[in-house]
């Protein structure tokens, strides 16, 4: 008879924790400075990577974060103990943190179980009662305050030890494809090796016994040492920009068929000298420098200046989250916003030439008429 070797369920055991993510835009612009004030009784911190290769990551104004409470939580059948906690961006984004220790060694087999039962658990209440009673607190240090039904969601999975059934730690390896996809895409059935290449990114390693897997949704981040948060953070910090890129992308996607209504409707009014487009023109430029200014703040809040681990976590969240993507379309949409201000510019300009060659042309004739009468 063949035997079979027994798969990771079967002898692999981990130590690690569930870290889920709810992101939100809560306005144009948070004055971290204020909102630090203003958060003062829970300690908020400004963070930064601490690894020394993350010296060539470049966070322009660093992110608040501040301790928020703890609350237990059930899931199927577990009574789970939850740490949130809250990291702002300057850029208007708040993204709330529920970390899920899990104390205890358990089988592969187990965590995953308990990953997709948390994944799967509905935790909108919690987080936007958090979030209603943060923007409270903070308020005052909100620009534009307005909160956007566009939210990102996000769940990491961080391992800090992967042992066999005899206690020895094993590396990454031990786990295959299907074990990671299985938990982090929250599928029961297995996946196509195709679908597994498509929807997971490559395993990054920058230490041999450290790994990152990243897929849309989630991230398998295995780091030993528990101080060490750094991919966690970039992780973090590209969904933040996702989330500000969609958001813009959504508020476009609103914006333009009220701007051809607008159109219709200054077409119908009369204005003297070609001014019927002045009030649009106006509204025009705002949106557009408002949607330049946000986009462009995000973006460049976080540079990469070196090809370091780090940086390769980075760019291929932003590539697994589809930025670029989400990027081309806003600058197709600004386009359309763009072309319709020189048109309407233009024909203001043209309708303001005719107007005045008209007045001109009437006071040739008015001088022509006095000349006879005289």
């Amino acid at each position: 008879m063949e035997q079979t070797t027994p798969g990771p369920d079967a002898d692999i055991q981990v130590s690690g924790d569930i870290i889920l993510y709810r992101l939100f835009e809560i306005g144009y612009e948070i004055d971290l400075d204020r909102a630090s004030q203003l958060l003062a009784p829970n300690a908020p911190v400004r963070q930064r990577p601490t690894r020394g290769e993350a010296q060539a990551i470049q966070i322009a104004n660093l992110p608040l974060t501040v301790t928020l409470k703890s609350e237990t939580l059930p899931v199927e059948g577990h009574r789970l103990t939850g740490h949130l906690s809250a990291r702002l961006f300057d850029f208007g984004v708040v993204s709330l943190r529920l970390h899920l220790p899990q104390p205890d060694t358990q089988a592969w087999s187990a965590f995953t179980a308990l990953g997709q039962a948390v994944l799967t658990a509905s935790m909108d209440d919690l987080f936007v009662a958090t979030r209603d009673e943060l923007c409270r607190r903070i308020a005052p240090a909100v620009t534009r305050a307005g909160q956007s039904p566009v939210t990102e969601e996000y769940a990491i999975f961080r391992l800090h030890r992967l042992e066999d059934a005899a206690g020895n730690t094993v590396g990454h390896e031990r786990l295959t494809d299907e074990d990671i996809s299985r938990l982090l895409l929250c599928e029961k059935r297995p996946l196509s090796p195709t679908a597994v290449a498509e929807m997971m990114s490559p395993r990054l390693s920058y230490f041999a016994d450290d790994v990152t897997v990243i897929t849309w949704n989630a991230a398998l981040v295995l780091e030993p040492t528990p101080e060490d948060s750094d991919v966690e953070y970039v992780l973090e910090f590209a969904n933040a920009q996702l989330l500000e890129l969609r958001y813009h992308d959504q508020l476009l996607d609103q914006e333009l068929p009220r701007i051809y209504d607008e159109v219709a409707a200054a077409r119908r009014a009369f204005r003297l000298l070609g001014r019927r487009f002045s009030r649009l023109l106006r509204a025009l430029q705002t949106r557009v420098a408002d949607a330049t200014e946000s986009v462009e703040r995000a973006e460049n809040s976080l540079k990469v200046t070196d090809d370091v681990f780090l940086a390769r976590i980075y760019t291929t969240a932003l590539d697994t989250f589809r930025g670029p993507t989400w990027r081309r379309g806003i600058d197709r949409k600004m386009s359309i916003v763009q072309d319709t201000y020189s048109m309407l510019n233009a024909e203001s300009q043209a309708l303001r030439t005719e107007v005045l060659e008209l007045v001109i042309v009437m006071l040739i004739v008015l001088e022509i008429v006095l000349a006879l009468w005289k």
